[in-house]
Protein backbone atom coordinates (compact mmCIF):
# COMPACT_ATOMS: atom_id res chain seq x y z
CA UNK A 1 0.00 0.00 0.00
CA UNK A 2 2.68 2.40 0.43
CA UNK A 3 4.47 1.58 -2.81
CA UNK A 4 0.98 2.81 -4.12
CA UNK A 5 0.45 5.20 -2.00
CA UNK A 6 3.54 7.02 -3.27
CA UNK A 7 3.37 6.41 -6.58
CA UNK A 8 -0.16 8.29 -6.88
CA UNK A 9 1.38 11.48 -5.39
CA UNK A 10 4.36 11.11 -8.17
CA UNK A 11 2.00 10.55 -10.62
CA UNK A 12 0.43 13.82 -9.73
CA UNK A 13 3.65 15.70 -9.76
CA UNK A 14 4.39 14.62 -12.80
CA UNK A 15 1.27 15.07 -14.45
CA UNK A 16 2.02 18.97 -13.68
CA UNK A 17 4.67 18.88 -16.12
CA UNK A 18 2.58 17.23 -18.68
CA UNK A 19 3.94 13.59 -18.13
CA UNK A 20 1.81 10.39 -18.28
CA UNK A 21 3.60 7.90 -15.67
CA UNK A 22 1.22 5.33 -17.07
CA UNK A 23 2.32 5.63 -20.94
CA UNK A 24 5.83 5.52 -18.88
CA UNK A 25 5.64 2.20 -16.91
CA UNK A 26 4.07 0.76 -20.12
CA UNK A 27 6.79 1.78 -22.48
CA UNK A 28 9.14 0.45 -20.05
CA UNK A 29 8.14 -2.44 -19.96
CA UNK A 30 8.48 -2.82 -23.41
CA UNK A 31 11.94 -2.04 -23.65
CA UNK A 32 14.20 -5.42 -23.64
CA UNK A 33 17.70 -5.90 -22.62
CA UNK A 34 19.73 -8.13 -23.98
CA UNK A 35 21.81 -9.47 -20.82
CA UNK A 36 25.42 -10.54 -21.36
CA UNK A 37 26.07 -14.59 -20.02
CA UNK A 38 29.25 -13.64 -19.11
CA UNK A 39 29.13 -12.10 -15.90
CA UNK A 40 28.64 -15.21 -14.70
CA UNK A 41 31.81 -16.95 -15.29
CA UNK A 42 34.45 -13.80 -15.83
CA UNK A 43 34.00 -14.53 -19.67
CA UNK A 44 35.93 -17.92 -19.23
CA UNK A 45 33.11 -19.84 -21.09
CA UNK A 46 32.81 -24.05 -21.27
CA UNK A 47 35.81 -24.77 -24.00
CA UNK A 48 37.70 -25.92 -21.02
CA UNK A 49 40.36 -22.99 -21.92
CA UNK A 50 40.16 -21.68 -18.44
CA UNK A 51 41.05 -17.67 -18.25
CA UNK A 52 40.70 -15.73 -20.95
CA UNK A 53 43.79 -14.86 -23.29
CA UNK A 54 43.72 -12.17 -25.89
CA UNK A 55 41.19 -10.11 -26.75
CA UNK A 56 42.41 -6.79 -25.04
CA UNK A 57 40.02 -7.55 -21.93
CA UNK A 58 40.24 -8.93 -18.64
CA UNK A 59 38.20 -9.93 -15.52
CA UNK A 60 39.90 -8.28 -12.23
CA UNK A 61 39.12 -10.25 -8.73
CA UNK A 62 38.27 -13.81 -7.56
CA UNK A 63 34.64 -13.38 -5.60
CA UNK A 64 34.10 -17.05 -4.65
CA UNK A 65 31.24 -19.15 -6.50
CA UNK A 66 31.48 -18.59 -10.60
CA UNK A 67 29.60 -21.14 -12.60
CA UNK A 68 31.74 -23.74 -14.24
CA UNK A 69 29.24 -25.12 -16.56
CA UNK A 70 25.87 -24.42 -18.68
CA UNK A 71 23.89 -25.94 -15.62
CA UNK A 72 25.10 -23.24 -13.10
CA UNK A 73 25.08 -20.29 -15.37
CA UNK A 74 21.76 -21.00 -16.16
CA UNK A 75 20.87 -21.43 -12.87
CA UNK A 76 22.47 -18.86 -11.44
CA UNK A 77 20.65 -16.68 -14.40
CA UNK A 78 17.20 -17.93 -13.64
CA UNK A 79 17.53 -16.89 -9.84
CA UNK A 80 19.62 -13.06 -10.90
CA UNK A 81 16.35 -12.92 -13.95
CA UNK A 82 14.26 -13.50 -10.92
CA UNK A 83 15.28 -9.95 -9.12
CA UNK A 84 14.85 -8.01 -11.99
CA UNK A 85 11.83 -6.88 -13.61
CA UNK A 86 10.53 -6.96 -17.11
CA UNK A 87 11.60 -9.38 -19.94
CA UNK A 88 14.32 -9.68 -21.17
CA UNK A 89 16.62 -11.15 -23.70
CA UNK A 90 19.87 -13.22 -23.11
CA UNK A 91 23.34 -13.05 -25.26
CA UNK A 92 25.43 -16.05 -25.21
CA UNK A 93 29.44 -16.25 -26.80
CA UNK A 94 30.43 -19.23 -28.79
CA UNK A 95 32.44 -20.38 -26.30
CA UNK A 96 29.62 -21.13 -24.10
CA UNK A 97 28.81 -24.20 -26.13
CA UNK A 98 27.70 -27.82 -24.69
CA UNK A 99 30.16 -30.38 -26.01
CA UNK A 100 29.22 -33.50 -23.89
CA UNK A 101 33.09 -33.92 -23.44
CA UNK A 102 34.03 -33.90 -26.99
CA UNK A 103 37.07 -31.30 -27.92
CA UNK A 104 34.73 -29.10 -30.63
CA UNK A 105 37.33 -26.36 -32.14
CA UNK A 106 35.55 -22.85 -33.21
CA UNK A 107 35.49 -23.61 -36.67
CA UNK A 108 33.10 -26.56 -36.06
CA UNK A 109 30.45 -25.12 -33.77
CA UNK A 110 27.17 -25.96 -34.81
CA UNK A 111 23.47 -25.38 -33.87
CA UNK A 112 23.54 -28.72 -31.91
CA UNK A 113 26.29 -27.34 -29.40
CA UNK A 114 23.49 -25.25 -28.23
CA UNK A 115 20.27 -26.97 -28.27
CA UNK A 116 20.20 -27.53 -24.39
CA UNK A 117 20.17 -23.48 -24.46
CA UNK A 118 17.47 -23.11 -27.06
CA UNK A 119 15.32 -25.82 -24.79
CA UNK A 120 16.41 -23.62 -21.46
CA UNK A 121 15.46 -19.97 -23.35
CA UNK A 122 12.13 -21.22 -24.67
CA UNK A 123 10.89 -22.59 -21.01
CA UNK A 124 11.69 -19.26 -19.90
CA UNK A 125 10.21 -17.25 -22.74
CA UNK A 126 13.48 -15.99 -23.35
CA UNK A 127 15.30 -14.94 -26.89
CA UNK A 128 18.92 -15.17 -27.09
CA UNK A 129 21.40 -13.21 -29.19
CA UNK A 130 25.05 -14.44 -29.95
CA UNK A 131 28.40 -13.53 -30.12
CA UNK A 132 31.54 -14.91 -32.06
CA UNK A 133 34.45 -15.78 -30.20
CA UNK A 134 37.53 -14.09 -31.73
CA UNK A 135 39.75 -14.56 -28.16
CA UNK A 136 40.70 -17.25 -25.62
CA UNK A 137 42.71 -19.61 -28.45
CA UNK A 138 45.40 -20.44 -30.12
CA UNK A 139 45.23 -19.22 -33.05
CA UNK A 140 44.78 -15.61 -31.46
CA UNK A 141 47.82 -15.09 -29.60
CA UNK A 142 49.34 -13.44 -32.26
CA UNK A 143 47.05 -10.89 -31.67
CA UNK A 144 45.47 -11.31 -35.00
CA UNK A 145 42.16 -13.22 -36.15
CA UNK A 146 40.14 -11.95 -38.94
CA UNK A 147 42.76 -9.12 -39.80
CA UNK A 148 45.50 -11.97 -39.93
CA UNK A 149 48.20 -11.80 -42.87
CA UNK A 150 48.48 -15.41 -42.75
CA UNK A 151 46.12 -16.68 -44.64
CA UNK A 152 46.20 -19.84 -42.19
CA UNK A 153 44.44 -18.50 -39.29
CA UNK A 154 42.26 -16.23 -41.04
CA UNK A 155 40.22 -18.68 -42.72
CA UNK A 156 40.09 -20.60 -39.30
CA UNK A 157 38.40 -17.56 -38.31
CA UNK A 158 36.05 -16.75 -41.01
CA UNK A 159 34.86 -20.20 -40.82
CA UNK A 160 33.99 -19.46 -37.31
CA UNK A 161 32.10 -16.48 -37.95
CA UNK A 162 30.09 -17.85 -40.66
CA UNK A 163 29.03 -20.97 -38.55
CA UNK A 164 28.32 -18.39 -35.72
CA UNK A 165 25.95 -16.70 -38.43
CA UNK A 166 24.50 -20.52 -38.83
CA UNK A 167 23.70 -21.06 -34.92
CA UNK A 168 22.00 -17.42 -34.74
CA UNK A 169 19.53 -18.42 -37.27
CA UNK A 170 19.16 -21.41 -35.52
CA UNK A 171 18.39 -19.05 -32.79
CA UNK A 172 16.00 -17.23 -34.31
CA UNK A 173 13.72 -20.07 -35.80
CA UNK A 174 14.01 -21.73 -32.29
CA UNK A 175 13.07 -18.81 -30.49
CA UNK A 176 10.71 -16.88 -32.70
CA UNK A 177 12.55 -14.08 -31.84
CA UNK A 178 15.43 -12.78 -34.70
CA UNK A 179 19.05 -13.34 -33.04
CA UNK A 180 21.28 -10.04 -32.83
CA UNK A 181 24.56 -11.59 -33.89
CA UNK A 182 27.88 -9.48 -32.84
CA UNK A 183 30.99 -9.48 -34.36
CA UNK A 184 34.01 -7.44 -31.82
CA UNK A 185 37.00 -8.36 -33.36
CA UNK A 186 40.24 -7.24 -31.07
CA UNK A 187 42.52 -7.92 -33.89
CA UNK A 188 45.06 -4.96 -33.01
CA UNK A 189 48.96 -3.73 -31.88
CA UNK A 190 50.53 -2.86 -28.57
CA UNK A 191 53.01 -0.03 -30.62
CA UNK A 192 52.68 1.83 -33.14
CA UNK A 193 51.86 0.25 -36.16
CA UNK A 194 53.88 0.16 -39.56
CA UNK A 195 50.52 -1.22 -41.44
CA UNK A 196 47.15 0.31 -40.16
CA UNK A 197 45.85 -0.01 -43.95
CA UNK A 198 46.82 -3.35 -45.15
CA UNK A 199 44.96 -5.36 -42.01
CA UNK A 200 42.24 -3.15 -42.13
CA UNK A 201 41.94 -3.90 -46.16
CA UNK A 202 41.70 -7.48 -44.84
CA UNK A 203 39.56 -7.56 -42.53
CA UNK A 204 36.87 -6.18 -45.26
CA UNK A 205 37.77 -9.43 -47.14
CA UNK A 206 36.79 -11.85 -44.10
CA UNK A 207 33.69 -9.88 -43.37
CA UNK A 208 32.43 -9.74 -46.60
CA UNK A 209 33.33 -13.48 -46.83
CA UNK A 210 31.68 -14.16 -43.92
CA UNK A 211 28.52 -11.98 -44.45
CA UNK A 212 28.09 -13.77 -48.54
CA UNK A 213 25.37 -15.82 -47.41
CA UNK A 214 22.14 -14.27 -46.83
CA UNK A 215 19.81 -15.24 -43.42
CA UNK A 216 16.23 -13.94 -43.11
CA UNK A 217 16.55 -10.87 -40.58
CA UNK A 218 13.31 -12.42 -38.87
CA UNK A 219 16.01 -15.21 -37.84
CA UNK A 220 19.20 -13.29 -37.01
CA UNK A 221 20.55 -9.36 -37.47
CA UNK A 222 24.54 -8.78 -37.87
CA UNK A 223 25.85 -6.75 -36.25
CA UNK A 224 29.64 -5.06 -36.01
CA UNK A 225 31.54 -3.58 -32.69
CA UNK A 226 34.46 -0.98 -33.08
CA UNK A 227 37.42 -0.61 -30.06
CA UNK A 228 39.30 2.06 -29.06
CA UNK A 229 41.94 -0.13 -27.69
CA UNK A 230 42.40 -2.80 -25.88
CA UNK A 231 45.18 -4.42 -23.38
CA UNK A 232 48.00 -5.38 -25.88
CA UNK A 233 46.40 -3.59 -28.56
CA UNK A 234 46.74 0.56 -27.31
CA UNK A 235 48.37 1.82 -30.47
CA UNK A 236 45.85 0.19 -32.99
CA UNK A 237 42.99 -1.45 -33.43
CA UNK A 238 42.20 -2.51 -36.63
CA UNK A 239 37.89 -2.29 -35.99
CA UNK A 240 37.92 1.61 -34.90
CA UNK A 241 34.90 3.67 -34.86
CA UNK A 242 35.43 5.10 -38.48
CA UNK A 243 36.50 1.52 -39.70
CA UNK A 244 32.99 -0.11 -38.37
CA UNK A 245 30.76 2.95 -39.21
CA UNK A 246 31.68 2.74 -42.99
CA UNK A 247 31.63 -1.03 -43.34
CA UNK A 248 27.85 -1.06 -41.82
CA UNK A 249 27.23 1.88 -43.76
CA UNK A 250 28.24 0.36 -46.72
CA UNK A 251 27.25 -3.18 -46.64
CA UNK A 252 23.69 -2.71 -44.75
CA UNK A 253 25.18 -3.87 -41.26
CA UNK A 254 24.06 -2.72 -38.05
CA UNK A 255 25.96 -0.52 -36.14
CA UNK A 256 27.13 -1.53 -32.29
CA UNK A 257 28.50 1.10 -30.18
CA UNK A 258 29.42 -0.13 -27.13
CA UNK A 259 29.48 2.83 -23.97
CA UNK A 260 33.12 1.69 -22.89
CA UNK A 261 34.95 1.79 -26.37
CA UNK A 262 35.98 5.23 -26.87
CA UNK A 263 37.82 7.94 -25.64
CA UNK A 264 36.75 8.78 -21.85
CA UNK A 265 35.70 12.64 -22.95
CA UNK A 266 33.41 11.36 -25.64
CA UNK A 267 29.95 11.23 -25.34
CA UNK A 268 28.22 8.14 -26.80
CA UNK A 269 25.01 9.75 -25.89
CA UNK A 270 25.58 12.26 -28.94
CA UNK A 271 27.03 9.77 -31.56
CA UNK A 272 23.47 8.09 -31.32
CA UNK A 273 21.47 10.86 -33.41
CA UNK A 274 24.36 11.72 -35.44
CA UNK A 275 24.44 8.19 -36.80
CA UNK A 276 21.31 7.09 -36.50
CA UNK A 277 19.68 9.24 -39.30
CA UNK A 278 22.14 7.25 -41.78
CA UNK A 279 21.71 3.57 -40.34
CA UNK A 280 18.19 3.72 -39.52
CA UNK A 281 18.53 1.61 -36.33
CA UNK A 282 21.70 0.75 -34.00
CA UNK A 283 22.62 -1.95 -31.34
CA UNK A 284 24.34 -0.23 -28.34
CA UNK A 285 26.46 -2.08 -25.39
CA UNK A 286 25.52 0.01 -22.38
CA UNK A 287 29.08 -0.50 -20.25
CA UNK A 288 30.73 2.02 -17.66
CA UNK A 289 34.17 2.90 -18.44
CA UNK A 290 36.67 3.89 -15.84
CA UNK A 291 39.48 5.56 -17.18
CA UNK A 292 41.41 3.12 -18.87
CA UNK A 293 38.70 -0.15 -18.38
CA UNK A 294 35.45 -0.35 -20.31
CA UNK A 295 33.37 -3.18 -18.48
CA UNK A 296 32.30 -1.76 -14.89
CA UNK A 297 29.21 -2.45 -13.79
CA UNK A 298 26.64 -0.31 -15.18
CA UNK A 299 24.92 2.51 -12.61
CA UNK A 300 22.73 4.72 -12.85
CA UNK A 301 25.14 7.62 -13.41
CA UNK A 302 25.38 10.89 -15.92
CA UNK A 303 26.34 8.98 -18.99
CA UNK A 304 23.98 6.19 -18.62
CA UNK A 305 21.11 8.34 -17.98
CA UNK A 306 22.27 10.63 -20.67
CA UNK A 307 22.08 7.46 -23.41
CA UNK A 308 18.80 6.77 -22.46
CA UNK A 309 17.50 10.61 -22.92
CA UNK A 310 18.71 10.48 -26.33
CA UNK A 311 17.32 7.10 -27.48
CA UNK A 312 13.75 8.71 -25.93
CA UNK A 313 14.39 12.15 -27.22
CA UNK A 314 14.79 10.56 -30.68
CA UNK A 315 11.63 8.34 -30.06
CA UNK A 316 14.17 5.32 -31.20
CA UNK A 317 13.24 3.01 -28.77
CA UNK A 318 11.86 1.29 -31.63
CA UNK A 319 14.70 1.04 -33.61
CA UNK A 320 17.73 0.67 -31.01
CA UNK A 321 18.92 -3.11 -29.72
CA UNK A 322 20.01 -2.54 -26.21
CA UNK A 323 22.52 -4.67 -24.39
CA UNK A 324 25.11 -4.73 -21.20
CA UNK A 325 28.16 -5.68 -21.55
CA UNK A 326 29.93 -5.61 -17.96
CA UNK A 327 31.94 -8.15 -16.00
CA UNK A 328 33.22 -8.24 -12.87
CA UNK A 329 34.66 -10.31 -10.41
CA UNK A 330 35.23 -8.57 -7.52
CA UNK A 331 31.98 -8.82 -6.13
CA UNK A 332 28.63 -11.09 -6.23
CA UNK A 333 28.61 -11.82 -9.63
CA UNK A 334 24.47 -11.74 -9.46
CA UNK A 335 24.24 -9.05 -8.01
CA UNK A 336 26.28 -7.07 -10.43
CA UNK A 337 23.54 -8.76 -13.13
CA UNK A 338 21.18 -7.62 -10.91
CA UNK A 339 22.45 -4.13 -10.36
CA UNK A 340 23.89 -3.50 -13.99
CA UNK A 341 19.62 -4.70 -15.33
CA UNK A 342 17.95 -2.66 -12.51
CA UNK A 343 20.43 0.54 -13.26
CA UNK A 344 19.91 0.72 -17.03
CA UNK A 345 16.08 0.26 -16.69
CA UNK A 346 15.98 3.06 -14.22
CA UNK A 347 18.09 5.25 -16.43
CA UNK A 348 15.34 4.78 -19.55
CA UNK A 349 12.78 4.94 -17.35
CA UNK A 350 14.04 8.67 -15.79
CA UNK A 351 14.26 9.55 -19.84
CA UNK A 352 11.24 8.48 -20.48
CA UNK A 353 9.60 10.67 -17.58
CA UNK A 354 10.95 13.57 -18.98
CA UNK A 355 8.69 16.64 -20.67
CA UNK A 356 10.75 16.01 -23.52
CA UNK A 357 7.49 18.03 -25.48
CA UNK A 358 7.98 20.74 -22.79
CA UNK A 359 11.10 21.54 -23.31
CA UNK A 360 11.47 21.01 -27.11
CA UNK A 361 9.08 24.23 -27.57
CA UNK A 362 10.72 25.95 -24.81
CA UNK A 363 13.84 25.67 -27.06
CA UNK A 364 12.22 26.48 -30.61
CA UNK A 365 10.91 29.71 -29.05
CA UNK A 366 14.30 30.87 -27.70
CA UNK A 367 13.09 30.49 -24.28
CA UNK A 368 16.49 28.82 -22.73
CA UNK A 369 15.96 29.88 -19.25
CA UNK A 370 12.83 27.25 -18.80
CA UNK A 371 14.21 24.78 -20.54
CA UNK A 372 17.25 24.81 -17.86
CA UNK A 373 14.78 25.49 -15.00
CA UNK A 374 13.15 22.35 -16.02
CA UNK A 375 16.41 20.22 -16.42
CA UNK A 376 17.32 21.19 -13.11
CA UNK A 377 14.05 20.60 -11.67
CA UNK A 378 13.64 17.00 -13.46
CA UNK A 379 16.79 15.85 -10.76
CA UNK A 380 14.59 15.85 -7.83
CA UNK A 381 11.46 14.37 -9.13
CA UNK A 382 9.48 11.32 -7.53
CA UNK A 383 11.57 8.98 -10.03
CA UNK A 384 12.07 6.38 -6.99
CA UNK A 385 8.71 5.82 -6.63
CA UNK A 386 7.63 5.33 -10.15
CA UNK A 387 10.40 3.17 -10.46
CA UNK A 388 9.15 1.18 -7.17
CA UNK A 389 5.50 1.00 -9.05
CA UNK A 390 7.17 -0.60 -11.85
CA UNK A 391 8.91 -3.43 -9.79
CA UNK A 392 5.39 -4.07 -8.02
CA UNK A 393 3.71 -4.53 -11.25
CA UNK A 394 6.02 -6.84 -12.51
CA UNK A 395 6.35 -8.94 -9.37
CA UNK A 396 10.25 -7.84 -8.58
CA UNK A 397 11.63 -6.39 -5.31
CA UNK A 398 11.19 -3.58 -4.59
CA UNK A 399 14.05 -1.51 -2.72
CA UNK A 400 17.09 -3.32 -1.40
CA UNK A 401 15.34 -6.26 0.34
CA UNK A 402 16.77 -7.84 -2.86
CA UNK A 403 19.71 -7.74 -1.66
CA UNK A 404 19.32 -10.41 1.18
CA UNK A 405 18.20 -12.72 -1.50
CA UNK A 406 21.43 -12.80 -3.26
CA UNK A 407 23.59 -13.33 -0.03
CA UNK A 408 21.21 -16.35 0.99
CA UNK A 409 21.45 -17.65 -2.47
CA UNK A 410 25.28 -16.96 -1.92
CA UNK A 411 25.11 -19.20 1.30
CA UNK A 412 23.05 -21.80 -0.08
CA UNK A 413 24.62 -22.37 -3.40
CA UNK A 414 27.55 -20.09 -4.38
CA UNK A 415 29.70 -20.88 -1.21
CA UNK A 416 29.49 -24.94 -2.05
CA UNK A 417 31.11 -24.08 -5.21
CA UNK A 418 34.20 -22.94 -3.45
Amino acid sequence: MHTEAAYSDAREHYQTLGVDTEEALKRLGEIPISINCWQADDVGGFEGVGEITGGGIMATGGYPGKARNPDELRKDFEFAYSLIPGRHRFNLHASYLEHGGKKIDRDAVAPEHFTGWVEWARSLGVPLDFNPTFFSHPLADAGFTLASKDEKIRSFWIEHGKRTREIAAYFGRETGSASLNNFWVPDGYKDEPADRLGHREILIRSLDEIFSKAYPETETIDAVESKLFGIGSESYVVGSHDFYLAYALSRGKLLTMDAGHYHPTESVAEKITAILPFTGRLMLHVSRPVRWDSDHVVIMDDATKAIFREIKRADAFERIYVAVDFFDASINRLAAWVIGIRSSQKAALAALLEPTATLRAAEESGDFTTRLALQEEMRTMPLGAVWDEFCRRNDAPIGPVWIERVKEYEKTVLDARS
